[in-house]
């Protein structure tokens, strides 16, 4: 009983240190062409690295409440390494409604996101600010 106990309490020790991922937070997408940004949350998903949108913004800092993709799915199934890299998964681009492969670098409060076609020779990207 005792040995289940303390495998039980290290597994959740280990999930709870797997949970803490650096990338994890709320993070504040570039501007778009109209000025309004995002705020996407990245979390854990099972064993992969997921974001959703949180909130939107207009280019005056108004939050958007009616906007037509909160809680959408945004990031999806990205892997990361020891080294704040992330691929292998995909990002959704609202603007132009098209998933593309994605990949991420993490570097203190910056997370340049980066979604490729053709097989990662032509890349749209930008760098995120984290908010929390």
């Amino acid at each position: 009983m005792n040995r289940w106990v303390v495998g039980l309490a290290m597994g959740l020790g280990l999930a709870g240190v797997a949970s803490a991922d650096p990338v994890a937070g709320v993070w504040r997408t570039a501007p778009g062409e109209t000025g309004g940004y995002l705020h996407v949350n990245i979390a854990l998903c099972g064993s992969a690295i997921c974001g959703r949108i949180d909130s939107a913004y207009d280019k005056s800092g108004t939050v958007q409440s009616d906007y037509e993709h909160l809680g959408k799915k945004m990031l999806w199934d990205m892997s990361g390494d020891t080294e704040g890299y992330y691929s292998g998964g995909k990002i959704w681009a609202p603007d132009a409604d098209k998933t593309y492969a994605s990949k991420m670098s993490l570097s203190g409060n910056t997370l340049e996101v980066k979604g490729c076609v053709a097989g990662g020779l032509i890349c749209r990207g930008q760098d995120w600010t984290r908010i929390k």
